[in-house]
């Protein structure tokens, strides 16, 4: 029995880099890094050898071999060369007259595991390289310790034959399967995440371009009127002035556009949520009246300051006013209002229209991914938006009545400016 608890302890180690993923990467828009692996490879070996299953004094068996795999597929040969140091120094800070044993084992089984590394890499039938891996290390654990200890393997067959095969099969099969299958999904979410930005922009794109050309057109029609007539200095001089202010007007708008298409940046910093509505205001006022609807703000007196990713924030903006927009394409004088104000040390942000609505079941869902109430649309604008909010710590609430309206109320923390 206490050797059954061991083996599901090692179990619980080999899945310490899957769950440390899911922790730390749930609310982040980028995969796994190289640092990451190395950090948590090393959490989770240092835990393994530290509590490693043993029937005989001295001689100890864990998953490091595992570990060093697995730092080799995710992280490249060097973090598995770091892995390899840091497994071999601390087994010989361990000690036991198996000392030289484990420091034999940990060469062979890095060899085998460069050579199945490339195998594995290369190869669709992943699961059949997992197992043979984990074979090999079972053998080569097992020829070195009958080598060295045969008296050790005739005195505990059962340990040697089940326990130690169990061990590197079943670990390394959870951890390289859970852990493939977590990044291949993360990739997936971000690069659909990706694209649904681009067609969000690409409509944006349409009305700004639309847009654009009321200004452009005045500026043709002043310049026009001072070539027919460039004696009147005083009618020259108001043409040139509201020609100016509308080519001042178009830029401000399309530089913001710009900065809402770069990609994002992993950054935190004070921002005033008052002067992104603004902004985020500007730009999507042309997509507004593209589609007949009004777009209302009431801001803040002063100054509303929240932490936060100025670009994210930005986003998710324009992620909830274009759906709220959408939403009213189809109704009669449709409106869409912005409403930001202070409650209980909270920067409240609501977002109302008077669209298509929702039911109990729709409300539910949001947020999920790949739900959409549209029928083009993919849900994940508004789950990467769910998500950036939830990683400021911020909440979301919707209240909303089938042909009457939806009503989005974003929560933030509220952080006086020092």
């Amino acid at each position: 029995m206490i050797l059954l608890k061991e083996v599901i302890l090692q179990m619980f180690f080999a899945l310490t880099p899957f769950v440390l993923f899911n922790i730390y990467y749930r609310d982040r828009m980028r995969n796994y890094s190289r640092a990451f692996i190395l950090v948590t490879s090393s959490i989770c070996m240092f835990l393994a050898m530290t509590f490693a299953t043993s029937v005989s004094e001295g001689v100890i068996f864990d998953i490091r071999h595992i570990i060093v795999f697995f730092a080799l597929v995710y992280g490249g040969v060097r973090i598995a060369l770091v892995l390899l140091i840091e497994s071999a120094l601390y087994r010989y800070y361990l000690g036991g007259e198996g000392i030289w044993l484990a420091l034999l084992a940990l060469v062979v089984t890095f060899a085998i595991s460069l050579l199945m590394y490339r195998r594995y890499k290369a190869s669709y039938r992943k699961t059949l390289y997992i197992f043979l891996t984990g074979a090999l290390f079972s053998l080569v654990a097992l020829g070195l310790t009958y080598l060295y200890f045969p008296t050790y393997v005739s005195h505990h067959p059962a340990y040697y034959l089940f326990v130690i095969p169990v061990q590197n099969f079943v670990g390394i099969w959870l951890l390289l399967s859970l852990f493939s299958k977590c990044v291949s999904d993360k990739e997936l979410f971000i690069r659909h995440a990706q694209n649904e930005k681009i067609e969000t922009m690409s409509h944006v794109a349409a009305s700004l371009a639309h847009e654009v050309r009321n200004p452009l057109t005045a500026v043709k029609g002043f310049l026009r009127l001072i070539q027919e007539n460039p004696e009147n200095i005083t009618k020259t001089d108001q043409y040139i002035r509201i020609s100016m202010d509308e080519i001042q007007r178009t830029e401000a708008i399309l530089t913001e556009y710009l900065a809402l298409s770069k990609p994002l940046k992993e950054r935190t910093e004070l921002i005033n949520v008052c002067d992104q509505l603004y902004v985020v205001r500007e730009v999507m006022l042309p997509f507004a009246n593209m589609h007949n609807v009004e777009l209302e703000l009431q801001a803040y007196e002063k100054p509303v300051t929240i932490l936060a990713n100025p670009d994210e924030f930005k986003q998710v903006l324009v992620n909830f006013i274009k759906n709220a927009i959408e939403a009213c394409e189809q109704t009669v004088n449709g409106k869409v209002s912005l409403s930001l104000f202070i409650e209980k040390s909270n920067a409240m942000l609501i977002i109302k229209d008077n669209g298509i609505g929702m039911d109990e079941g729709q409300i539910k869902r949001l947020g999920s991914i790949y739900f959409s109430t549209k029928t083009s649309g993919t849900g994940l604008g508004l789950t990467y938006s769910y998500h950036v909010i939830h990683a400021f710590g911020g909440s979301v609430s919707v209240s909303s009545k089938p042909k009457v309206g939806t009503k989005f109320t974003i929560t933030f923390p509220y952080h006086a400016q020092p």
